[in-house]
C-alpha cells in the first residue's frame, strides 16, 4: 500500500494540482489520489481535513503533510531521488527560476485564461497584459530549449519538474488556441502527448462538475 497521498482538485480546472500529478507520474511513484470538487459548500471544510491552508494540492507522506505544488516537488526530489532537476548546477538552477518565476508570476495569463481542459476557446481572453505573459513564457521555452535541451523534447533535454510546473500553460494554450512559434509548439507538443497527460485529460474530460469562472 502507497504511503503517498496527493489530495487534488477538479483534473478540469485546477492547474495547481495537475503539477505534482505529473511529476509524481513521470517519477513513476505509487501514490494515493484523494479527488475534492472545487467551490462547493464542502470543499474548504475536506480540504482542511488534509491542510490547515485550505487550498490544493496536498502531499501527505506517512505523518507528514506538504501544501504547495513547488514545495511537494522539492521534498519529492529529496525523498525520492531521480530526475527530478536537471543534474549539471547552471541548467539546475535555470529550472528553479523558471520554475518560481510560474509560481508567483503571469497574474494576467492566470486570470484572462484560466485552465479548462474540455473546453475550446479560441480567441478569448485576449486582453492587456496577456500577450506579454505569453511572450515572457515562450522566451523562456526557446531559451531553455537553445541552452539545455539537448538530448531530449523538454525543457532541459529530460523531463525534470520544470515541464511540471508549465504544463497547465500548455493546456491554456491547447484551450485558447494560442499562436505559437516553432520552438514553443513542439514543446507544447512534447507535453501534450505525454501518456500522463493524456490520462489526466481523459479523467477531466470525464468529470461532471462546472466552474463557471474558474481562476485556478
Amino acid at each position: 500500500m502507497s504511503t503517498l497521498t496527493l489530495v487534488i482538485g477538479n483534473k478540469n480546472y485546477s492547474s495547481w494540482s495537475l503539477r505534482p500529478w505529473l511529476a509524481m507520474k513521470q517519477a513513476r511513484l505509487d501514490f494515493a489520489e484523494v479527488r475534492i470538487p472545487l467551490d462547493t459548500l464542502e470543499t474548504h471544510a475536506k480540504i482542511l481535513q488534509y491542510s490547515p491552508a485550505g487550498r490544493v494540492p496536498v502531499l501527505i507522506h506517512n505523518d507528514l503533510t506538504i501544501w504547495d505544488s513547488l514545495a511537494i516537488g522539492e521534498y519529492l526530489a529529496e525523498q525520492f531521488p531521480g530526475h527530478w532537476w536537471p543534474k549539471e548546477s547552471a541548467a539546475r538552477a535555470s529550472a528553479r527560476s523558471i520554475s518560481a518565476e510560474m509560481h508567483s508570476g503571469f497574474s494576467s495569463l492566470r486570470q484572462q485564461m484560466p485552465m479548462d481542459c474540455r473546453a475550446q476557446l479560441p480567441g478569448q481572453g485576449g486582453e492587456p497584459g496577456v500577450q506579454s505573459d505569453i511572450d515572457r513564457i515562450t522566451e523562456i521555452w526557446r531559451t531553455c530549449r537553445r541552452q539545455f535541451g539537448a538530448g531530449g523534447d523538454f525543457l532541459f533535454g529530460q523531463f525534470t519538474f520544470a515541464d511540471a510546473m508549465y504544463a497547465p500553460v500548455v493546456s491554456r494554450f491547447v484551450t485558447y488556441e494560442v499562436e505559437l512559434d516553432e520552438i514553443a509548439r513542439a514543446y507544447a507538443d512534447a507535453i501534450w502527448s505525454l501518456p500522463a497527460m493524456q490520462e489526466w485529460l481523459e479523467a477531466a474530460a470525464a468529470e461532471s462538475e462546472y466552474l463557471a469562472e474558474s481562476k485556478l
